[in-house]
Order: C-alpha cells, then sequence, then structure tokens
C-alpha cells in the first residue's frame, strides 16, 4: 500500500447550521487536541514508525504496533483489537463508505489509530460539526453516545488499528437526520 505523505491532520469546525464556510481551520496538531478535547473526543499525533508490505495482513500490522496495541488496550480497558485495511483501487468500497455517511452513535466508544493513508470523522456536537481528517500517525477516540459519521473517500486508502470491547457496540445507531448531507464529503 503507497502511502501519501503530503496529507496533514487538519480540522474544520462548522456551525451545524452553516456548512459552507468553517468557523476554525487548523493542521496544527496541539490545536487540534485541543479543540476536540473540549468536547471529550481524544485525538494525539503519534509516529507511526513501521512501513507496511503492500500485502501485510492484520496479524502484521499489529506486530507492527504492538507496544502501541498494549498501551491502548490497557488505557482504555478494550479487549478486542483489529485492522482495517483498504488499498486504493479495492474494488466494491462505494457501499462501505455510504454504510458510514449518516449520522449514527455506537454503544461503546470508536478508537482508532492510522498507521497509513487518511479518513474524516464528523462529530455533531453543541450545535457544531467537527470534520476530523485524520492521517498517518494520528489517533482519535470518539466516546460512546457521540453522534458522528465517517467518510473514508471515494476511493480509499488506510490502515487502521481499532479497539473495542463488544463488536456489537459497534453497529451505527442512526439518527435519521440529514445533517451529513449537508457538509463537504472527504474527497
Amino acid at each position: 500500500m503507497t502511502t501519501v505523505t503530503l496529507l496533514r491532520s487538519k480540522l474544520n469546525v462548522y456551525d451545524e447550521n452553516a456548512p459552507a464556510k468553517p468557523l476554525v481551520a487548523t493542521t496544527d496538531g496541539a490545536e487540534i487536541a485541543r479543540l476536540l478535547g473540549e468536547v471529550g473526543v481524544r485525538f494525539e499525533r503519534w509516529t507511526a514508525e513501521a512501513e507496511l508490505a503492500p500485502d501485510a495482513d492484520s496479524d502484521a500490522v499489529l506486530a507492527a504496533y504492538a507496544s502501541s496495541v498494549k498501551r491502548v488496550q490497557a488505557d482504555g480497558g478494550y479487549g478486542t483489537v483489529d485492522v482495517l485495511r483498504l488499498a486504493k483501487g479495492t474494488p466494491n468500497t462505494a457501499p462501505m463508505r455510504a454504510k458510514f455517511l449518516d449520522e449514527h452513535i455506537h454503544t461503546e466508544d470508536e478508537v482508532r489509530f492510522f498507521v497509513e493513508g487518511s479518513g474524516a470523522f464528523y462529530l455533531h456536537l453543541s450545535g457544531k460539526v467537527y470534520q476530523a481528517i485524520c492521517v498517518r500517525g494520528d489517533l482519535i477516540s470518539v466516546p460512546a453516545g457521540t453522534p458522528h459519521w465517517f467518510d473514508m473517500g471515494p476511493d480509499p486508502e488506510f490502515t487502521a488499528i481499532r479497539w473495542f470491547n463488544n463488536q456489537e457496540g459497534w453497529v451505527p445507531q442512526y439518527s435519521g437526520t440529514a445533517i451529513a448531507a449537508q457538509f463537504p464529503k472527504y474527497e
């Protein structure tokens, strides 16, 4: 899998009724962490030092980041960890993308560490929408019950380590609102 290294973490904060122009736009990691922390979302920039082979499977990814995996499991009490890896050009990703483009919640935390590529989390909190574009080296932890959606882009390319306690807790519970359709997609 090739990794685009020019991408940077970015946070856009919008008024929920004004999706055309962000109130805040920053690529400063400390500022992103501060702003997301104010609404209870953990964001950290780590070093994603391991270079993965194009055919690396989940076991190879987990082995490459074993110390980080163990640390997050211990910190959050997460019993399960897995890897989601999508290579550019993977067929039939449109239905997968569409599944998470509507606002939803989960009954447990959504924790991801991006070791390759990128994706965008949109968090709908306190009258605002926070678009957190996560890239290689970003850890984000969205607390259980947080209204959000995720956009992996039209031709996704990312590898993310995910932590959870119960896979059923990751089943999306949709809000039924159309808010996600009003905001710019991650292209």
